[in-house]
C-alpha cells in the first residue's frame, strides 16, 4: 500500500520568524554602545534524579540574580550594570554585555516544584529541578517461573 505525503513548503518557517524576532529583540544603546538586553547561556542536562540548568553569569553577584518559579515556568533573570560610566570616555572598546537579562524555561510536569534548588559559585547558576518520586525510571524485576 502506498502512503501520499502531504508537501507543505512553509513548514519551517515559523522557526525561522522566531530566530529572526529574537535576533532582532536585541536592542542596542548607541549613546553607551552596551547591549541593552543580552543573552544568557545555559546548558541543560537531565538525569534519573532532576534537570540541571547551569548558566554563565560572570561578573554577578548573587543578589542581581532573580529566579522565579511561577505557573510551571523558571525565569533567571537580573540586570549587569557598568559600574565605571563616569570613565567611559576613557574605554575603547565595550565588548561585553550590560543590561538587562531574562531567560524563561517551561518546567516539565514531573518537577518537584517544592524541592527546586539554586546556587552561584564562579560566576555559574546552577538550578536544580529535582523530578517527583513517581517520576523517576525504576528496576522491574523479572521472575522466572
Amino acid at each position: 500500500m502506498n502512503m501520499l505525503a502531504t508537501y507543505d513548503p512553509l513548514r519551517g518557517f515559523g522557526a525561522l520568524q522566531q530566530e529572526i524576532n529574537r535576533l532582532f529583540d536585541r536592542t542596542v544603546d548607541d549613546e553607551n554602545a552596551l547591549h541593552a538586553q543580552w543573552p544568557m547561556r545555559v546548558d541543560v542536562r537531565e538525569d534519573a534524579d532532576a534537570i540541571v540548568i547551569r548558566a554563565d553569569l560572570p561578573g554577578m553577584k548573587q543578589e542581581q540574580i532573580d529566579v522565579r518559579v511561577d505557573n510551571g515556568r523558571l525565569t533567571i533573570s537580573g540586570e549587569r550594570r557598568f559600574e565605571d560610566a563616569e570613565n567611559k570616555e576613557n574605554y575603547h572598546r565595550v565588548e561585553r554585555y550590560y543590561g538587562r537579562f531574562s531567560r524563561t524555561f517551561q518546567l516539565p510536569g514531573v518537577t518537584d516544584m517544592e524541592h527546586i534548588d539554586a546556587s552561584y559559585v564562579n560566576g555559574v547558576l546552577e538550578v536544580r529541578l529535582p523530578k517527583r518520586e513517581e517520576a523517576k525510571p525504576r528496576s522491574i524485576e523479572v521472575k522466572v517461573h
